[in-house]
C-alpha cells in the first residue's frame, strides 16, 4: 500500500481500492491501520468533498524509503554470487518472463 501511494497523487480511497483490486471494506480497514500508525492521512478531495484523498505522511514516506533501501540491500546480497552482468541478465530474464521485456540499459 505504501509503495503504491508513494507513486500516486490525489487518489481517493475508492480509487486506491479499485486500482489495487481490494474491496471497499478491506480498504477502509487497511487505511485505518496505516492511519493509526501515522503513515497515511485522509484529506478531503479538493474537487469533491464527498471523497477522501489518501496520502503518505512524512512518517509514511520515511518508512517507505527505509523499506525500499532494505529491499535494495537484500536484492544486492541475493544476486551478489552472479556478479554484476549475471545479476542484470537474471533481472532482464525475469522481466521478460513477467511480460515486461528487458529494461533498457543506460
Amino acid at each position: 500500500m505504501l509503495a503504491f501511494l508513494s507513486g500516486q497523487s490525489l487518489l481517493s480511497q475508492q480509487e486506491v481500492a479499485h486500482r489495487l483490486g481490494v474491496d471497499r471494506t478491506t480498504m477502509v480497514a487497511l487505511i485505518d491501520g496505516l492511519e493509526r500508525k501515522a503513515l497515511v492521512e485522509r484529506n478531503p478531495h479538493p474537487d469533491d468533498r464527498r471523497k477522501n484523498i489518501v496520502a503518505l505522511t512524512a512518517a509514511g514516506r520515511e518508512s517507505m524509503a527505509g523499506a525500499t533501501q532494505a529491499a535494495d540491500d537484500a536484492e544486492r546480497r541475493f544476486l551478489k554470487p552472479l556478479g554484476e552482468a549475471g545479476a542484470q541478465q537474471f533481472k532482464d530474464s525475469l522481466r521478460t518472463l513477467l511480460g515486461g521485456g528487458a529494461r533498457e540499459r543506460g
